[in-house]
């Protein structure tokens, strides 16, 4: 059990106003997301702000168990020394009573300090403990447990109730009728079936499987199923989701770098399938509960698995996996090693049963 160095109690009853400090990146928001659970378990009546960065801010407004959002502006307006003076004026104006800092960087612990929120919960990450009035000590264990268990931990310790693992993300109909137009855009009906593919992902090569493979489970599933295809990913994975059209036989809807948060959150949502590198989206499309087959190289589904009950796990527990480098310094073995066949009966598994 994680230690908490605490000033005084964190009483529900004194506590009405609450800012969390989100995380930067899609995978590490949804992880979090049952700590900010636990948030709302524990202060029921309190209010919820979550402070987050412009490419989140969408995910958090999703989660039932946030009131309100802060977009911190960066890149923008709170950019530098000034901009980080401007945005602790702000939130100074909310008179928060607490912080919870999920994020983990020392600049979290002291905008929040500038800020002048009196309780200051988070852990001793980045040297930031002593600007912390409720500081928890992070142990070489915790950081090798799951990233859902990792946040758990830190709130447990400050003597927050946990209410499990679910992720609770609740897409509104204006999700939904954003995905719909995109949908109706490319002559896809509702009674299509669905596949979403993410081939790239932001970290780096070492987390992506090959493109011509990713098209070929994408031609095998199409002919089997009838099945239509939708490209996934950031303007930086375009070049990515090129490879996969240029090697695929079918047409695909190529939406890398055309579609904001909101609207790809309510196209996974449409989803009957979806196949992705461990990358943020395989996180979101687990965290909706869409049937998933997530690949794993580089990295490790121990710490960073996705959530959801119907998510499949590829991986091939090589000697030198996982590395977690962004380049592979020697053959890509763990990624070589996963064929075709392996994804591709995964997937026809899970439609089989979804259909």
């Amino acid at each position: 059990m994680l230690k908490a160095r605490k000033s005084k109690e964190l009483s529900p009853e004194e506590i009405k106003n609450i800012l969390v400090r989100g995380t930067n990146w899609i995978g590490d928001v949804i992880m979090s997301l049952p700590a900010v659970s636990s948030v709302r378990h524990t202060f029921p009546h309190a209010r919820i702000t979550v402070l987050a960065k412009p490419w989140v801010a969408q995910l958090y407004r999703a989660c039932p168990d946030v009131d309100d959002v802060i977009v911190f502006q960066s890149p923008g307006i709170h950019d530098g020394t000034g901009g980080k003076i401007r945005l602790a004026a702000q939130l100074r104006e909310e008179n928060f009573d607490l912080t919870v800092l999920l994020q983990n960087a020392i600049e979290a612990a002291i905008i929040a300090w500038l800020a002048r929120i009196p309780l200051r919960a988070g852990y001793n990450s980045d040297c930031r403990g002593l600007l912390l009035t409720h500081s928890v000590k992070r142990t070489r264990a915790t950081r090798k447990i799951h990233q859902i268990g990792y946040y758990l931990e830190m709130v447990e310790a400050l003597g927050f109730r946990t209410s499990g693992r679910d992720i609770n993300i609740v897409p509104g109909n204006d999700y939904s009728m954003s995905a719909r137009k995109i949908l109706t855009e490319h002559n896809i009906k509702e009674r299509d079936t669905l596949i979403g593919i993410a081939p790239g992902a932001s970290y780096g090569p070492a987390k992506m499987w090959f493109p011509e493979r990713f098209a070929a489970v994408a031609d095998r599933l199409a002919d089997e199923f009838s099945a239509r295809i939708i490209l996934f990913g950031s303007a930086g994975d375009r070049e990515k989701t090129d490879q996969v059209q240029r090697y695929s036989k079918n047409a695909m809807v190529n939406l890398a770098g055309e579609t904001d948060l909101k609207e790809v959150t309510g196209l996974i949502n449409e989803c009957n399938l979806f196949i992705s590198n461990d990358s943020g989206l395989m996180h979101l499309a687990g965290a909706l509960d869409i049937p998933l087959v997530a690949i794993f190289g580089s990295t490790n589904p121990a710490t960073t698995s996705p959530a959801g009950r119907k998510s499949v796990v590829i991986y091939k527990g090589v000697s030198c996996s996982p590395c977690l480098k962004e380049v592979c310094p020697t053959d890509f073995r763990c990624m070589d090693l996963i064929g075709v066949d392996d994804v591709y009966d995964a997937a026809k598994n899970i439609l089989d049963i979804e259909q």
